[in-house]
């Protein structure tokens, strides 16, 4: 899959520790400085403070929602919160129940244990999560066939904290040990703007009210997309300013980046365009439409779909997927009928 500057994945590659170190101070540390979700937020800190005077562990917390809107940045703030310190892993890391016990024995009273991508766990692996969940206790099995031995083991309380974007692949045993489950929406342009702002502060960058609006309006209402956009225009700003981010340096870098006013870029483009042109607007099969564009429909699913049905580009039907008449509009499309009458 192609990497897309409005893409949603992991906004800094392992092997660039400068970037990473980047991304990283833009994570706010606590609550106060969480913008946005403000429900959870709510919930998990009236949790946190019951949990603290009582004196115990905080109960198992399952963050689900499209990638880039704060789920592992929201763990770590709880963490913080609860003065716990935090392992953070993810599921296709995690290939044997084995390295499961490893780092379950390794953890102290407290400790929160952070899984990404924890859709991806294997069934053996899930289920030693099982009886740590519930019991704080795993069981080994010692040696193989008739002479093996269950050997069971206390492990510290600790608290899980799993993310996903696909709460539908968890089987229903995990899904349901947990004691907290949130959803993380997507943010509305007045929480993009204060993102905007927040991050341009921390990376020593001068913007200007319109500027912060513009990139706000084209993240696609996911933090991890707008601190992308605020940095390659910051970089554009460098080279062809004094380095302060205005509307103009703002307009001319994200025409660069061929990012449009509601945040599509040319993948975007092209699969409401498939759709439109040989499909007659739809409605299509995901398969099919996988199949065009070369994409996995995971990608589909999880990348495409999610922003272009928030904003009402795209419908799910049950004969497929469909373009909407607001998405004609955008692209500057007639529909066939509308077409035909002009004949």
């Amino acid at each position: 899959m192609i990497e897309r500057i409005v893409q949603p994945a992991a906004a800094a590659p392992v092997d660039d520790p400068i970037e990473h170190e980047l991304e990283v101070t833009l994570r706010p540390a606590d609550f106060s400085n969480y913008i946005g979700q403000e429900t959870v937020k709510q919930n998990v800190g009236l949790s946190i403070k019951a949990a603290k005077k009582r004196g115990e562990t905080l109960d198992h917390i399952l963050l689900h929602g499209p990638p880039g809107l704060g789920k592992t940045t929201l763990a770590n703030v709880i963490a913080r919160e609860m003065g716990a310190n935090i392992r953070v892993t993810s599921g296709p890391a995690i290939a044997r129940a084995a390295d499961l016990a490893s780092m379950l024995t390794n953890l102290q009273d407290g400790d929160i244990l952070f899984i990404d991508e924890i859709h991806r766990l294997s069934t053996q692996v899930e289920e030693v999560l099982y009886s740590a969940m519930e019991d704080y206790a795993i069981d080994i099995m010692l040696g193989k066939g008739p002479s093996a031995k269950s050997l069971r083991l206390d492990i510290p309380k600790f608290t899980l904290i799993g993310a996903t974007t696909r709460t539908g692949s968890l089987a229903a045993p995990l899904r349901d040990r947990f004691g907290h489950i949130y959803r993380l929406e997507f943010y509305s342009h007045a929480e993009m703007e204060q993102i905007i702002n927040r991050s341009a502060k921390i990376l020593g960058s001068t913007i200007k009210p319109g500027a912060a609006g513009l990139i706000a309006h084209r993240a696609r209402l996911t933090p991890r997309i707008g601190n992308r956009l605020l940095k390659r225009v910051r970089d554009y700003a460098d080279i062809n300013g004094d380095g302060i981010i205005d509307e103009t340096h703002t307009t001319a870098a994200l025409k660069l980046l061929d990012i449009d006013e509601l945040g599509l870029d040319k993948a975007d483009r092209r699969l409401l365009e498939a759709i439109i042109e040989n499909y007659r607007g739809g409605p299509v099969g995901v398969e099919t439409l996988a199949a065009m564009l070369a994409d996995e429909r995971s990608t589909i699913e999880d990348y495409f779909e999610p922003y272009l049905l928030q904003i009402g580009l795209l419908e799910r039907t049950p004969r497929g997927r469909k373009v909407t008449h607001k998405a004609y509009a955008h692209l500057g499309k007639k529909k066939l009928s509308d077409q035909s009458s002009l004949l």
